[in-house]
């Protein structure tokens, strides 16, 4: 199995905030979005892996700025790194109120899937091969999003973490 490019998992998926969108305060409500953020980052996964994937975790879903009734919202989403059968993708979210001719970054964050074979059994992934600078500081930042992923699910003890203790603590020796 060879390496890919983050290029080659890049989404970019276009919405249109609509009445039925929103709550009363003409805002998109926030399950409508992490609804969105899902199906983009599964794509960009699903590229990553030519394989059916399925949402493992959602974490670090940071929610800036509202959206409003009738704004476009365009998700970018791609694999920041692939693990044995899993991969990490890294979100952004824009709203732009074409109107006006703004555009903010509204939401971030990172969703984990899982790679399954025809039968449903975890199947190895493609392993990712950052080319820029942004995308080796996600790269290696997502060894840590992991491991603290793994301690919050109970997978993980924290002892056990040695890139989260060497963040905080420095080297170990």
């Amino acid at each position: 199995m060879t390496g890919k490019s983050p290029k080659e998992s890049h989404t970019i998926m276009n919405e249109l905030v609509l009445p039925n969108d929103t709550n009363t305060l003409n805002n998109l409500m926030g399950g409508r979005l992490l609804h969105w953020m899902d199906i983009a980052a599964a794509i960009s996964a699903q590229k990553h892996c030519n394989r059916i994937v399925v949402t493992a975790s959602v974490d670090n879903v940071s929610f800036k700025h509202s959206i409003k009734l009738g704004d476009v919202v365009t998700i970018e989403a791609k694999v920041s790194r692939a693990f044995t059968t899993s991969v990490e993708v890294r979100l952004d979210v824009w709203a732009q109120n074409i109107p006006s001719g703004t555009r903010i970054k509204s939401n971030e964050a990172y969703y984990t899937f899982v790679a399954l074979d025809k039968d449903g059994y975890k199947i190895a992934v493609p392993e990712l091969l950052p080319e820029t600078k942004e995308e080796t500081e996600l790269y290696n930042g997502a060894l840590r999003r992991r491991q603290l992923r793994l301690i919050l699910g109970g997978k993980m003890k924290a002892d056990d973490a040695t890139e989260l203790k060497a963040l905080f603590f420095g080297e170990q020796k």
